[in-house]
């Protein structure tokens, strides 16, 4: 198409290596300018550029980036991108509003504290964003620090108690808790069910429509699009580099192509005949119920043993059996069985809690890698092709410091606030 780069800088030809975008450099005339003003400014200069029919499907419009999905992953990249001055971002969403699925459905909480080391330091890494979020970029805090009490058997729990030092040295406050003295918290446990508790005293709920929304109002104010409703239908690749995105609508021509579909991204990788990673969604069913007493103070409730949480939720509970039922991408309903399980492990840890008037119930996909890890990068075989997907369950309490990292990636190339090939697609390719 041999169009320029909005800050003067031509593209690279079809073929050549994906490079990270120029540094921005200040404009005449242009400083403060309001972002409708920004954006049709820019809709003129592509008039100019005459981008219209071609062989094939019409290219409607192009952009630097064309982010695929408009949950917390795409609407995080889309923010950190306009921080650093990329603002001809358009955000694809097939549904009429973001975060529909697992972002709309999830637990929502900060817990510093997992088994693999590379989720542990995004958490940690984007804890202090939750807490203290940049000057206007919400009305409400993010971040509720109620605390999280995870408890444990033996052999884990000794297990845990050696590391504990290490873990408050990575930037983790915890608190080792005696059964007894968990249960002085949480008065409904049964102490003989688990040998020691961990409380995260600092972490807690996050309010992910303050979240969501707060990428997405200030990404729009700096001039990002957004565009809802838009299916996509193949990714277009040229000299084994994606160059535009097929919707119902026409191509939409990018740069950069970001796959950030969370539980359709093998989908969308496969349209642009990426790296075939096997990233699976797994369904989790959560429930909420009345209880005969005030539960509102009480911190989230995890049992590694039983293999449940429960958390104040609407001044009731909400309670999972914490199941991960591999499926197709979908709109996953809740599972009786699941429910069934849930209630039969609360009343061997919590008696008093069950049985109690069920309120609603839902089920959200977390997809994982086959390492359980996140997939952040350009694809090694379709250059231009960039993956933000594998969330698994901890995509919206580390989608600050991933936000952040794919922009830098998409920026410059890489980034110093991580060891970036800890998540890179590349991980996955064979010999």
């Amino acid at each position: 198409m041999g169009r320029d780069d909005r800050r003067g800088a031509a593209l690279p030809a079809r073929g050549a290596p994906s490079r990270p975008f120029p540094r921005p450099r200040a404009r005449p005339g242009r400083a403060g300018a309001p972002a409708p003003r920004r954006r049709a400014a820019r809709r003129a200069r592509r008039a100019r550029r005459g981008i219209g029919p071609r062989s094939g499907p019409t290219v409607t419009r192009a952009f630097e980036v064309v982010v695929i999905g408009g949950g917390i992953a795409g609407a995080s990249l889309a923010y950190f991108l306009a921080a650093r001055g990329v603002t001809d971002v358009l955000l694809l969403e097939r549904e009429s509003q973001p975060g529909s699925h697992a972002t709309g459905r999830s637990a929502a909480v900060l817990a510093e504290l997992d088994p693999i080391s590379t989720l542990q330091e995004l958490k940690v890494g984007s804890a202090g964003f939750l807490r203290r979020p940049p000057a206007g970029f919400s009305e409400t805090p993010l971040l509720d620090p109620s605390g999280i009490m995870i408890l444990f058997r033996e052999p884990v729990w000794s297990a845990l108690r050696q590391v504990a030092p290490l873990i408050e040295q990575g930037g983790t406050r915890l608190e080792l808790l005696s059964p007894a003295d968990a249960a002085a918290r949480i008065p409904v446990l049964l102490a003989e069910r688990f040998d020691g508790a961990v409380l995260l005293p600092e972490d807690g709920h996050i309010d992910v429509h303050a979240l969501l929304w707060g990428y997405l109002r200030q990404a729009r104010r700096r001039g990002v699009e957004e565009r809802f409703g838009a299916e996509v239908r193949g990714v277009r690749v040229e000299n084994a580099r994606a160059t535009a995105v097929v919707t119902a609508d026409g191509e939409i021509a990018g740069r950069w192509v970001v796959n950030a579909a969370g539980a359709w991204a093998g989908t969308v990788a496969a349209l642009a005949g990426a790296l075939p990673i096997p990233l699976v969604p797994h369904r989790r069913t959560i429930v909420v119920f009345d209880v005969p007493f005030d539960a509102r103070a009480w911190p989230m409730v995890a049992s590694d043993a039983d293999q449940l949480y429960f958390a104040p939720e609407s001044g009731g509970l909400k309670l999972s059996p914490m199941d991960e039922e591999p499926m197709e991408a979908c709109d996953p309903q809740a599972d009786d069985v699941a429910v069934a399980r849930a209630f039969e492990r609360l009343a061997r840890l919590a008696p008093a809690l069950v049985p109690h008037a069920l309120r609603r119930k839902w089920a959200g996909l977390r997809t994982f890698a086959p390492d359980r890890v996140p997939v952040v990068g350009e694809d090694p075989r379709v250059r231009g092709f960039f993956w933000l997907a594998g969330q698994g369950g901890c995509g919206i309490e580390t989608s600050p410091l991933m936000g952040q990292i794919a922009a830098d990636l998409l920026v410059d190339g890489r980034t110093e606030r991580f060891d970036a090939s800890r998540l890179a697609p590349a991980r996955f390719a064979t010999a």
